[in-house]
């Protein structure tokens, strides 16, 4: 390492950067594969999910979430199971004690058997009481500091919502980062029987609300299938048929148990309690981590070669000494192995140096400390033998097989055989830069694509906030307190807003010739109000919004452009004041919006009904801004917000910002994607710096006497750099196909993508090409203008 040490210190720096990566990623990935294993029971709980099927039998529906009397009755009608326990997240409530008031939007209600589903420690507290009390909450340290500073909050009463007194009964510990759910308060869930709340009937009977995450403890190593293989015969046996008795309710809707272990990385449902991970970016960094480490063993095994005409006199004298072949291969793989394991302990430090970076990149909080276990720690040990063996291997036979007697009489020259494995290394190096390049750059493409698309609606400067019911009398009153200042142009309430999910269906009824007949497509449904439709400038293709003027619009619909086309009506006017049910209600269609993105680019428009109920049950606020002196605005909305609702806390969104958050898992995989691509071609053109700068060392009489017979610096710059570049060309056309492949597999998971523009393969190869050339062109450039008499002078 001493003798060599430009080569040694590549070798040595590109290994570290390397393995440094993939102790990173190895964190990442264990991290995501973590996910709700401390439970003790982890591997006998299983989810109940639900999913509904269209007319040609696909699903068109898929919840983790099921209505509430299922998991009674499937206790009741399933032996097998050891007990059931359900989570209901209980969205924002408001949160008084004395003069302290806030919204807190992290609870559930939880029933009082949860603490025998997952390891939550309970601080203080009797577990197996704490919930079992009808408005009972159990909070966790930080909330209730929040709330009772350094008072013992056990038997302390919250006041909830204006209107609910809740004891505190118990204290518990913040679930682990790796869970799959998470809260910093429980409420009992026989709270939910009060007919105030949420009543017990309707937990008994209703099965249209599908929003209670419900959990099952099974027999150790307990055959699912066969309970699965049960459940149509279940369904039809606790529900109503559908379509008046002529259809089997099985026909229409399904249950499926679904590991608590496999929820955070395979389970992409409809409705989650949580955002989840994605087994595909496990396997994407998992290939990227291996493809580093490839590049820096790469380079090991190209800078060993290319030097070893340097150590060929060595190995023929330790030949002549009586040195066995065995011999020379053990010492140049135990060189191999050394440096290997030096690399991994400076590996360590760098991570640990680079791990907050990661942090910010990922928005996790990642640890070295998750590879302290002896699962992962004997693996890791073995690291430096397996790089070690792999990168030195091929050197070592290569070296070994050296013939003493051509060394030693100055014979020996590298063989052509050598030198085009090396070429196969750089073209395999410069192949995976390139496939990163390309794949970074249609990431990002396809993430602005999402951001720039033209949605259907105005985004822009558009608060959003929870709506509470307490607003319903004096709405109009506060709209118009809203509406005075010149810098709020409207003020809209809805059930959902855009950047939600579209979850609310019921059956439908169309005019089919002279009367109405059912629907088989599942249309979606949104509450609004007249305001709506003006304040997102949603266009009309045809007739009218809603409006005030006429009163039976409580009894008329709205529907999109997608849901025209599924009732296979071609021309909008012929839907115009013909009759429509929609669930209970009788009405007609008075207006065809234009289709918008109300969900993210990753689901299709669906078909979509907007209803403006008679009833107020609307949740969310949504008001329009001119973009003019925000803050001023804000505050002025905060003011009437108080004026209204003083006992309430303001707290809103900028929808532009909930669009962004759909996205933030792509565009933090494209930046963690970007990161490393740039790492992986930063090893690869520190191979190719030694390389050549190796190369060119050889070559240095040759250059000098080109340079005496008149040759021009451009002309040896050239001749020194089309070698290696005709290796990146034919690394680029090995890329092209393997990232296409790649990319279009990735962009599937989107319903709205980008076609791969052939420019971008282009580019990525004129990249490599002028990465490599700089790369090159240092070192030929630096040879080019060298004194030729310092290399002559010896001949």
């Amino acid at each position: 390492m001493l003798k060599h040490r430009f080569i040694s210190a590549i070798n040595l720096f590109g290994l570290t950067v390397g393995l440094a990566c993939c102790l990173l990623i190895l964190t990442y990935i264990l991290n995501e594969t973590s996910f709700d294993k401390f439970n003790a029971k982890a591997d006998r709980i299983y989810r109940v999910t639900r999913s509904w099927f269209g007319p040609t039998g696909d699903v068109s529906l898929n919840l983790g979430a099921v209505a509430p009397p299922f998991g009674p009755l499937l206790k009741n009608d399933f032996p097998d199971i050891e007990k059931v326990t359900v989570l209901l997240p209980n969205g924002t409530s408001t949160f008084k004690y004395g003069e302290k008031v806030f919204n807190e939007n992290n609870g559930v209600f939880a029933d009082q058997n949860l603490f025998d589903f997952f390891n939550v420690k309970v601080l203080r507290g009797n577990p197996a009481k704490a919930l079992s009390d009808p408005f009972s909450v159990m909070l966790t340290p930080e909330l209730a500091k929040k709330y009772f500073g350094n008072e013992d909050p056990i038997n302390k009463v919250i006041r909830l919502d204006r209107q609910f007194q809740f004891k505190v009964t118990g204290i518990f510990e913040n679930l682990p980062s790796n869970s799959h759910w998470h809260a910093d308060h429980l409420l009992s869930f026989s709270t939910l029987k009060d007919t105030a709340v949420y009543g017990e009937r309707n937990l008994q009977t209703n099965f249209g609300n599908n929003s209670f995450y419900t959990y099952l403890l099974l027999p150790k190593n307990y055959n699912t299938k066969s309970m699965e293989a049960q459940f149509p015969a279940f369904i039809d046996k606790v529900m109503p048929m559908d379509n008046n008795g002529k259809q089997k309710t099985s026909a229409g809707t399904a249950l499926a148990l679904q590991k608590l272990t496999d929820i955070h990385l395979t389970s992409h449902l409809d409705s989650e309690i949580e955002q989840n991970g994605d087994i595909k970016r496990v396997y994407i960094f998992s290939a990227i981590a291996l493809f580093i480490l490839l590049i820096a063993c790469i380079n090991y095994m190209n800078l060993s070669t290319a030097r070893s005409a340097l150590r060929a006199r060595e190995i023929g004298v330790r030949k002549v000494v009586g040195a066995q072949k065995f011999e020379l291969i053990a010492q140049f793989l135990f060189e191999s192995v050394l440096l290997t394991w030096v690399a991994l302990l400076l590996a360590v430090l760098l991570a640990q140096l680079a791990m907050p970076a990661l942090d910010a990149l990922s928005g996790q909080n990642l640890s070295l400390g998750l590879l302290l276990k002896w699962q992962v720690l004997v693996p890791l040990t073995l690291v430096p033998f397996i790089v070690g063996i792999v990168s030195g291997l091929y050197p070592a036979l290569f070296m070994s097989s050296f013939k003493p007697i051509l060394v030693l009489k100055g014979l020996f020259k590298v063989g052509a055989g050598n030198i085009s494995f090396r070429k196969v290394l750089v073209v395999t190096q410069f192949s995976i830069s390139i496939i990163l390049i390309i794949s970074t750059a249609i990431v990002f493409k396809q993430l602005k694509y999402m951001q720039k698309k033209n949605l259907g609606y105005d985004k822009d400067y558009v608060v959003t906030m929870g709506y509470n019911s307490s607003l319903n009398d004096s709405y109009q009153s506060f709209r118009n307190d809203l509406l005075q200042n010149p810098s709020i142009k409207e003020a809209a309430r809805s059930s959902r807003i855009p950047s939600g999910r579209l979850l609310d269906s019921r059956g439908a009824a169309a005019p089919s010739g002279d009367s109405v007949m059912p629907v088989t497509t599942p249309i979606k449904y949104l509450a609004v109000d007249e305001d709506f439709i003006p304040a997102y400038q949603i266009k009309m293709a045809a007739g009218r919004n809603f409006s005030r003027a006429h009163a039976n619009d409580t009894a008329s619909f709205i529907l999109n452009e997608a849901a025209v086309a599924a009732l296979g009506i071609k021309n909008h006017n012929d839907i115009i004041g013909r009759p429509f049910k929609y669930g209970n209600t009788k009405g007609e269609v008075i207006g065809i919006m234009k289709d918008i993105h109300f969900e993210s680019l990753h689901q299709k428009i669906v078909p979509l009904i907007m209803l403006h109920p008679p009833q107020p049950n609307y949740s969310r606020l949504s008001i329009k801004l001119s973009g003019q002196n925000l803050p001023a605005t804000v505050s002025q909305i905060e003011k009437t917000w108080k004026k209204y609702l003083p006992e309430v806390p303001f707290q809103y969104t900028f929808l532009d910002e909930s669009f962004g958050r759909l996205y933030e898992s792509e565009l933090k995989q494209g930046t963690i994607f970007t990161t490393f691509a740039v790492i992986a071609i930063f090893i690869a053109c520190l191979g190719l710096f030694g390389l050549s700068a190796f190369a060119i060392t050889q070559r240095v009489k040759e250059i000098g006497i080109r340079k005496v017979l008149g040759a021009s610096i451009g002309s040896i710059v050239t001749l020194l750099s089309k070698d290696f570049l005709k290796l990146v060309l034919i690394a680029a056309v090995i890329a092209f196909p393997v990232a296409w492949y790649a990319m279009h597999n990735w962009l599937q998971d989107f319903a709205y993508r980008i076609n791969i523009p052939w420019w971008v393969f282009i580019v990525a190869g004129i990249l490599a090409a002028t990465i490599a050339f700089i790369t090159i062109s240092s070192q030929a450039i630096k040879a080019a203008v060298s004194n030729p008499v310092k290399s002559l002078r010896s001949e």
